[in-house]
């Protein structure tokens, strides 16, 4: 049983979930505090917009972000990775790590943010804050099968694109468990619906599958998401994750052949999975749990990816 402590959640002797409260929602971006001797790590951080939640959280886990060593990236979108620059300042004895892949879009993220920008619009500051370039020489370069020793856990880092191109995925052996970022999708606490990520640029429906493959060997019990917490029902997940990408791509191609845009592809999916998500929802308000799911992951990025994916990958699919 978690137990409450403000903003953070003790799920064991070594780890605490912070909740960061993005546009002031409670549990829709978590990150993850490792403690021990090997130093504190965080595990995603979140956007600069949530930066004093999340170190009020290390403080309520009755920690001193300055003692923080080591901030661990799933990957470098902006709801993940957004802060590791304003960090990077702020926690002068902490080091980053990354996929090489996402790497130089810290170092200048020029134009991770002008590509962010063309999606957000006027909405991009309010959403994200600054994006601060990380030194160089404070980053940590991590590829598939690297190990780092963190809090008092050995971490494996498992190379899983799909979502994203520079995607790592977290396993503690010792545990069977996975902190997952976003391969493993989009689920909040209290409900069974598991929702794909799919932004563009880099979706891949293949890549995911593989990915999906190699978490599905790994015997995991546990799961512990950036949208939402902690999971351990890992086979029963996955498995409507992995469905729920093909149907979603197949309802994409549908509407893409009769000439669709973006916003009636949105549509599209939120007529056929807020049904879904209801039916498989908590006790609690479905419209809620609609808005929230909505904040971790929107519906009209989600038909953009798949828009860019089947023009890049499989135009073939369109006549």
């Amino acid at each position: 049983m978690a137990i409450r402590e403000g903003l953070a959640d003790q799920l064991a002797d070594d780890l605490w979930q912070i909740d960061t409260l993005f546009r002031g929602e409670e549990g829709v971006i978590a990150s993850y505090l490792l403690t021990g001797p090997a130093g504190l790590a965080l595990i995603d951080v979140g956007p600069t917009t949530t930066v004093d939640h999340l170190l009020a959280g290390v403080y309520a886990a009755g920690f001193d972000p300055r003692d923080i060593r080591h901030l661990v990236l799933t990957h470098v979108h902006l709801d993940h990775a957004g802060a590791a620059g304003t960090l990077a300042r702020l926690l002068p004895g902490a080091r980053v790590y990354v996929h090489r892949l996402g790497a130089p879009h810290l170092i200048d993220p020029t134009k991770l943010v002008n590509s962010a920008r063309r999606i957000y619009g006027d909405q991009m500051d309010a959403l994200w804050g600054p994006i601060e370039p990380v030194p160089a020489e404070r980053l940590t370069i991590l590829d598939d099968g690297d190990e780092l020793h963190v809090g008092k856990r050995t971490l494996r880092a498992l190379y899983t694109p799909g979502h994203a191109v520079h995607h790592l995925a977290y396993h503690d052996a010792a545990r069977a468990a996975l902190f997952a970022g976003d391969t493993a999708g989009v689920r909040l606490q209290g409900n069974g619906f598991v929702r794909p990520p799919t932004p563009p640029p880099d979706l891949s429906l293949e890549d995911w599958n593989a990915s999906l493959d190699r978490l599905e060997a790994l015997g995991l019990r546990g799961m512990y998401l950036a949208h939402f917490g902690q999971f351990t029902d890992v086979g029963a997940h996955l498995e409507q994750l992995r469905r729920r990408l093909g149907a979603w791509g197949e309802l994409m191609l549908a509407g893409m052949r009769r000439g669709a845009d973006d916003a009636a592809l949105a549509a599209d999916l939120a007529r056929t999975a807020d049904g879904e998500l209801a039916a498989l929802g908590s006790s609690g308000r479905p419209n809620d749990e609609v808005r929230r799911y909505e904040v971790a992951a929107n519906y009209l990025m989600s038909a953009q990816g798949y828009m860019r994916y089947y023009r890049k990958h499989h135009p073939e699919r369109l006549a």
